[in-house]
């Protein structure tokens, strides 16, 4: 069984990946994994997503509240909170701010995805030959209401692979880190082919 601090080595090495590849600059982004049935491992608020250490992280319940911890947590910790109430299946939620995802959802009302093979690493796709929907919600500095929208979207829309928060980034999630990870490797390489095939 993996403890925090098997959770908190994963989300490091994914900070320095991301940071490598532009997606985290500086503070941007924020990373969790599911510890059990109530509580979740989430970055501090303020941390280099690129120069994370064991201390960078805390315990938070799914209402958002720290536990055991005088550091804050991420300000929008709610979106994560929302995707772990939302299905048990999902182990843990990174959120990047590349380039790409940026520019594509203050465009674009959604993103449309077709007859990319890295397709095939979201769920329920097993073949190129799909089309997949990422929606973007319009930026809020009002999380808790940002998080209901998003939650009714999912429920609506349950086969949601991720989703897009215009001129912020994107969310996405999976069983656990090393799945939440490649799903994000997967949709920022195809938001990164979207964008230059838009450009003029």
């Amino acid at each position: 069984m993996n403890t925090p601090t098997d959770y908190a080595e994963a989300l490091i090495a994914a900070g320095r990946l991301f940071h490598q590849r532009g997606w985290v600059p500086a503070t941007g982004g924020n990373f969790s994994a599911r510890l059990d049935a109530t509580r979740m491992l989430i970055t501090a608020s303020g941390c280099h997503k690129g120069e994370l250490a064991r201390e960078d992280f805390l315990v938070a319940g799914f209402d958002g509240v720290p536990i055991g911890s005088a550091r804050k947590a991420s300000y929008e910790t709610l979106l994560h909170c929302q995707l772990y109430r939302h299905d048990p299946a999902i182990g843990a939620v990174l959120h990047t701010h590349s380039i790409a995802n940026t520019v594509l959802s203050r465009r674009l009302p959604a993103i449309e995805l077709a007859g990319y093979e890295l397709l095939k690493l979201l769920p329920g796709i097993r073949t190129h030959e799909a089309r997949v929907s990422i929606p973007v919600f319009a930026n809020d500095q009002d999380i808790p209401r940002l998080a209901t929208r998003v939650d009714a979207h999912m429920k609506q829309h349950p086969e949601t692979p991720a989703y897009l928060i215009a001129g912020h980034g994107l969310y996405a999630w999976g069983a656990d880190v090393a799945q939440a990870r490649w799903r994000v490797e997967a949709i920022e390489f195809m938001l990164d082919c979207e964008l230059h095939s838009h450009r003029p």
